[in-house]
């Protein structure tokens, strides 16, 4: 009996072991990120890239905050688009997918199907362009950053896979005590969903905080930039620089710090997001398993 425990106990440690080892080598290049931004580039040039920078330095980090109002401002662009943006997206997509899973809805094969074929085929880039520019003119407005990524059929799978394992008899009771549809949904179905919604919570919201590409396409206004094609703009310009200086044309990179900016941006791209991760970590596990095992 005490050699069983002895041996559960010592299979647990090695369980613990490994999981710190693996969160260290996690850890460990973004440890590298954040030394190469605080170094010189002539430093980084010389020793190469390092844990512990030859010297301190924010040289990099003055670099982008040389216009700090245009900063701050893609930085509440992105905050406004990623929390209403996640919040619109959470409406649409559960409210999908909780009409996929009754089975008392006439439809909700057909609609099933509908979702389904978007995983398989997609219009393209022109026809999008098209729709968002000439049909909906939403060209050069805030929305144009929110409503293409409104409802992806894959994350209204996922949520339809967690809502099935919910007792159908849990919303028949609800319909007997004269509950609206309305209202069986919001007071019944959505806090019994709170780990998928929380898991595509973070899905969506990583998609749009990330989003470089949308603001590209559509966006021209430059209060409407937000922070990923901001820092994208200012490593489109250190790039351009490097190769004219490259092909022989005199410019000045000394006041430039190329590697170590590359590093900065890197950091204030992923920073935000990976605070917010912790929180959400019980409930994504659980609804990844979850969603994985009924759909």
């Amino acid at each position: 009996m005490r050699s069983s425990i002895k041996q559960k106990s010592e299979n647990n440690w090695l369980i613990i072991l490994f999981f710190m080892v693996l969160s260290i080598l996690f850890i460990y290049p973004m440890l590298y990120v954040i030394s190469v931004s605080l170094s010189f580039d002539g430093d980084i040039a010389k020793f190469g890239y390092q844990l512990i920078p030859e010297r301190v330095t924010f040289v990099a980090y003055s670099y982008i905050f040389q216009t700090p109002k245009a900063l701050l401002q893609s930085y509440m662009v992105t905050i406004f688009v990623t929390v209403v943006g996640t919040v619109l997206s959470l409406i649409l997509t559960s409210s999908l997918a909780y009409i996929m899973t009754r089975k008392d809805y006439r439809y909700s094969r057909i609609t099933g199907y509908f979702v389904f074929f978007t995983l398989l085929f997609n219009a393209g880039l022109v026809p999008s362009y098209i729709v968002m520019t000439s049909v909906l003119h939403l060209q050069d407005t805030i929305w144009a950053l929110i409503l293409p990524y409104g409802v992806s059929a894959w994350f209204t799978m996922l949520m339809k896979g967690f809502m099935d394992g919910l007792p159908f008899e849990i919303i028949e009771s609800a319909k007997i005590d004269g509950s609206s549809e309305l209202s069986t949904f919001v007071r019944i179905v959505l806090p019994l969903s709170k780990p998928a919604l929380a898991t595509v919570g973070l899905f969506y919201a990583l998609a749009y905080w990330n989003d470089w590409w949308l603001a590209m396409l559509y966006i021209q206004n430059e209060n409407l930039i937000p922070l990923q094609y901001y820092l994208q703009r200012i490593m489109s310009n250190i790039e351009f620089l490097t190769k004219n200086m490259q092909a022989g044309i005199s410019i000045d990179m000394s006041a430039i710090p190329a590697e170590s900016s590359r590093m900065g941006i890197a950091i204030l791209a992923a920073g935000p997001m990976l605070f917010a991760f912790p929180f959400f970590q019980k409930y994504l596990i659980k609804g990844l398993t979850v969603g994985a095992v009924k759909g």
